[in-house]
C-alpha cells in the first residue's frame, strides 16, 4: 500500500545481509518492517483475543450485569488507549521505544496468564448463574475480583505500552515522509487484520471450546510477537531519548510569564536560538506573547553564550514547539467527540447481538463478541482500496495526494452517518422484541448490525491514518512518539466520556435498563448522531482555520 518506491529494496536487504558489522547510519529501512509487523500482529492477536470478548466473559463467567459489563469494557478500553500517552512520554524522555515495547510486552503476557488461570481454576471465579436451575447469581468475591482486575490491568498496560509506541518506532526507521506514510498504512492494516482474525477465530474458541484454550492462544501469540521483536533488534535504528520535552514546554510558559512586562522584539538577533547555531524564523503574528520566553535580557546568558537560568530563557525553537501544539489542539479536540459515539456504539452493539438471532445455518452461531470484527474488516478493506485505488486516482486528477484534513473530514461524516443507521436498526429490533415478548431472543438476524459497523470501519479508514499522519508530521521533533499516541489519547478520553454518557442515560432516563429489550437504545444512538453532527461542524471550522506547518514542506517535496 503506497510502497512503490520503497518496498523492501533488494539492494538494501543485500547490504545488511552481507555486512556483519554495519555502520549505525545504515540501520533502519524496510528490512526492519517484517520484524515490527510480526510484533504488531502477535501482540494484537493476543490483546484483541481477550479484549473483544471481555463483555461476554464478564457476564458469563463472573455474573456481571450486562450494562455494568459494557461500562467496565469502556473503562478498560479507555485505559488501553490512554496508557500509550504515558508510554510515549517514557519512551521520548527516558527509556526509548525499544525498552518500553519490550517491558510492556512482558506485562501483557503476565496479564494474559492470569486471565488463563482465572478461566481454568474454578475457585478463582463464582459459580454460573444457572447452577441447579437457580435464577439468582452469586457475585464474585473480593479475592476473585482482585485477581481478575489485576489480570486486566497488567494486560491493559501491556497493550498501552506497545501499540502506538510500535508505530513511532516503525516510522523512526524511515527518512522519507512518503515511506513513513506507507508504514502507517501498513501498520494500521496489520492492526485491523490481526484484530479481525482474533475477534473471530480466538473468540470462537473461547465461546465454543473453552476460555482456557482461548486465553492460551492469546498467550502464545504474545510470546511470538515478543520473540519477533527481539529478533529484529540488530537492524533497528534506535532514537535516543532526549529528556522530557514537556519540561521544556513548561519552561516556555514560566519564562514568558516572568518576562510579561518585556517589550517583544521583531529582530531575530534579540532572541536565543539553538546551541548548534541554527536560527528559527521569528513569527510574531501568532501567540507572540510566548516569544518573550526566548527574548534575551540582562543576566540570561553566561559569558560563553549558554543559558544562565533555564526557567527564564528558552530557545526560540522550544517556543515554536509550544506554538505548534497550541495551533493543532483544536483539531485534536475534535477527535474526542468523533470517537465518543463510536465507543458507545461498540459496547452497545455487543449487547444488541446477545439478544438477536446469531445463527448462520443450522450448526454455526456467531459469537456476540465477534460482531465488532466487521469494523476491523471494513477498515482493512477500505485501507487497501483507498491506498491502492482512490488516493492514486485523486493524485492523478488533482496533482497531489489527498491532504490529511480532507481525509479526516470524510471520516467524521461517515461516523456520524453510522450512528443514524444504528438508530434505525435498533428501532426495528425493538419493535420485533415488543411483538414477541421482551424476554425472548428477537427473531432478527444479527447481520442487520453489519451496515452500521461497516460504515464505522470505513470512517476509521479515513480519519485514523489521517490523524496519525497529521500529528506525526506537524508535531515537534522532540514529541514524535507522543504525536502518534495523541490519537490514542483522544480515543481513551472518548471511552471515558462514553462511560459517563451511558451512566447519565441510565440514571436520568429509562433508555438503558439491564434488559435492553425494555429500553430505548435507539434514542441513545440518535443522541450520538447529534453529537457527531455538531462535532463535524466544529471540525470544519477548525480545519478551515488551520494552516499546515510541517506538512507544507512535505507536500512540496512530494509533488516535486
Amino acid at each position: 500500500m503506497g510502497m512503490e518506491e520503497g518496498s523492501f529494496p533488494i539492494d538494501e536487504a543485500a547490504q545488511f545481509s552481507s555486512t556483519p558489522c554495519f555502520d549505525r547510519k545504515q540501520l533502519g529501512g524496510w528490512i526492519t518492517f517484517p520484524f515490527i509487523t510480526a510484533t504488531m500482529a502477535g501482540l494484537t492477536l493476543a490483546a484483541a483475543g481477550w479484549n473483544s470478548n471481555l463483555i461476554v466473559y464478564l457476564i458469563g463467567e463472573f455474573n456481571v450485569k450486562s450494562i455494568d459489563a459494557a461500562q467496565i469494557w469502556n473503562v478498560v478500553n479507555g485505559c488501553t488507549t490512554m496508557f500509550p500517552v504515558l508510554g510515549a512520554i517514557v519512551a521520548d524522555s527516558f527509556l526509548g521505544n525499544f525498552s518500553v515495547i519490550f517491558i510492556s510486552s512482558l506485562f501483557s503476557l503476565l496479564g494474559i496468564i492470569l486471565l488463563l488461570l482465572c478461566s481454568t481454576i474454578g475457585s478463582l471465579r463464582p459459580p454460573p448463574c444457572d447452577q441447579n436451575g437457580s435464577t439468582s447469581c452469586i457475585t464474585p468475591s473480593k479475592p476473585q475480583l482482585s485477581i481478575l482486575y489485576l489480570a486486566i490491568t497488567l494486560a491493559t498496560i501491556g497493550v498501552g505500552g506497545t501499540r502506538f509506541t510500535l508505530a513511532s518506532m516503525g516510522a523512526d526507521q524511515f527518512d522519507l515522509p512518503q515511506h513513513q506514510w506507507s508504514f502507517f498504512n501498513w501498520y494500521l492494516f496489520t492492526l485491523y487484520t490481526a484484530t479481525a482474525i482474533s475477534a473471530t477465530v480466538i473468540v470462537y474458541v473461547e465461546d465454543s471450546v473453552s476460555w482456557g484454550w482461548g486465553f492460551g492462544i492469546c498467550a502464545a501469540a504474545n510470546v511470538v510477537g515478543l520473540v519477533a521483536f527481539v529478533a529484529g533488534s540488530r537492524f533497528y535504528r534506535h532514537v535516543k531519548p532526549k529528556g522530557s520535552p514537556f519540561t521544556s514546554l513548561a519552561r516556555v510558559v514560566v519564562a514568558a510569564v516572568r518576562k510579561r512586562n518585556v517589550v517583544v522584539s521583531n529582530k531575530s538577533e534579540d532572541y536565543y536560538h539553538r546551541a548548534d547555531g541554527g536560527v528559527a524564523a521569528i513569527h510574531t503574528g501568532t501567540f507572540k506573547f510566548l516569544n518573550r520566553a526566548a527574548l534575551i535580557t540582562e543576566g540570561d546568558t553566561k559569558p560563553d553564550g549558554s543559558i544562565a537560568k533555564l526557567w527564564k530563557l528558552c530557545t526560540f525553537q522550544e517556543v515554536d514547539d509550544l506554538k505548534t501544539l497550541i495551533r493543532i489542539s483544536p483539531l485534536w479536540s475534535t477527535g474526542i467527540l468523533l470517537s465518543t459515539p463510536l465507543a458507545v456504539q461498540m459496547s452497545l452493539a455487543t449487547l444488541q447481538a446477545i439478544t438477536m438471532d446469531r445463527h448462520l445455518g443450522s450448526h454455526f452461531k456467531i459469537p456476540a463478541g465477534s460482531m465488532l470484527v466487521f469494523i476491523f474488516v471494513s477498515s482493512s478493506l477500505n485501507l487497501v482500496i483507498l491506498d491502492r485505488f482512490l488516493y492514486p486516482t485523486w493524485q492523478k486528477i488533482t496533482g497531489r495526494f489527498p491532504p490529511p484534513l480532507q481525509r479526516i473530514g470524510i471520516g467524521h461524516a461517515l461516523c456520524a452517518l453510522s450512528m443514524a443507521v444504528s438508530a434505525v436498526v435498533e428501532s426495528n429490533r425493538l419493535k420485533k422484541a415488543h411483538n414477541i415478548g421482551t424476554n425472548s431472543i428477537v427473531p432478527m438476524s444479527v447481520l442487520w448490525l453489519v451496515p452500521q459497523l461497516a460504515l464505522a470501519g470505513m470512517g476509521e479508514a479515513f480519519h485514523f491514518p489521517g490523524n496519525i499522519a497529521l500529528y506525526y508530521q506537524e508535531f515537534p521533533a522532540a514529541l514524535k512518539s507522543t504525536a502518534t499516541a495523541m490519537e490514542a489519547m483522544t480515543i481513551g478520553i472518548a471511552f471515558y466520556l462514553s462511560t459517563a454518557v451511558v451512566g447519565v442515560v441510565q440514571r436520568e432516563t429509562r433508555w438503558l435498563p439491564n434488559n435492553i429489550n425494555e429500553g430505548r437504545m435507539d434514542n441513545v444512538y440518535w443522541v450520538c448522531f447529534g453529537l457527531g453532527g455538531a462535532n463535524f461542524v466544529y471540525y470544519l471550522v477548525c480545519a478551515w482555520l488551520y494552516k499546515y506547518q510541517g506538512l507544507a514542506k512535505v507536500a512540496d517535496e512530494s509533488n516535486g
